[in-house]
């Protein structure tokens, strides 16, 4: 199974922590898949232009690819301006319509306090939901005083996000078997 955890942020620490943490359960709970972090800080990125994702060079196309040869994803996403950042609203722009059918993806989301924790259901979900993404239906929610010195310090969190990455393999395996059984079903 390949499992990209995306950091869809430019800027900050406090999301790059959380999938850091992400990768490391992942790595250590299933070390038979093949997982990437994908850490938009660390790619020159360009605007979508209305291209193919595959028509793009550079690290766009480099991330564009590995997001498309995911079955998994795990996007982490900070809360700016009670939204989520341009740069991964480009991200969601520069793949097709149908980037995520038959891709399981679930959420991690920071912000600075509690009054955003509504913005992943009223913002992402419906996009995703767009790109037919098989959505885990929870996610996890790390407010500010849940770090300290670029640490989770909140067992829950911890726990939570365990929870998380299990269920985002868990779902992930239901639709490889669901998907199996249906194309046998066709004789070519």
């Amino acid at each position: 199974m390949k499992i990209v955890a995306l950091a869809g942020s430019i800027v900050g620490s406090k999301t790059k922590t959380a999938i850091c943490k992400v990768v490391d359960i992942l790595q250590e709970k299933y070390p038979a898949h093949e997982v990437t972090l994908l850490d938009l800080a660390d790619y020159n990125m360009v605007f979508s232009d209305g291209r193919n994702y595959f028509e793009y060079d550079g690290d766009t196309k480099y991330v564009t690819e590995t997001i498309m040869a995911a079955d998994a994803l795990i996007i982490g996403t900070p809360t700016f301006q009670a939204s989520i950042p341009a740069t991964l609203k480009n991200i969601f722009d520069l793949l097709p319509v149908n980037a995520f059918r038959d891709k399981v993806v679930s959420m991690v989301v920071t912000a600075g306090t509690a009054k955003h924790y509504l913005m992943i259901e009223q913002q992402v979900k419906p996009i995703l939901a767009y790109m037919k993404a098989h959505i885990v239906p929870t996610y996890v929610f790390i407010e500010e005083k849940d770090f300290l010195r670029k640490e989770i310090v909140n067992d829950d969190i911890l726990f939570r996000l365990e929870r998380l990455v299990e269920d985002t393999v868990m779902v992930t395996d239901a639709f490889t078997e669901i998907r199996a059984k249906k194309d046998a079903e066709y004789d070519f």
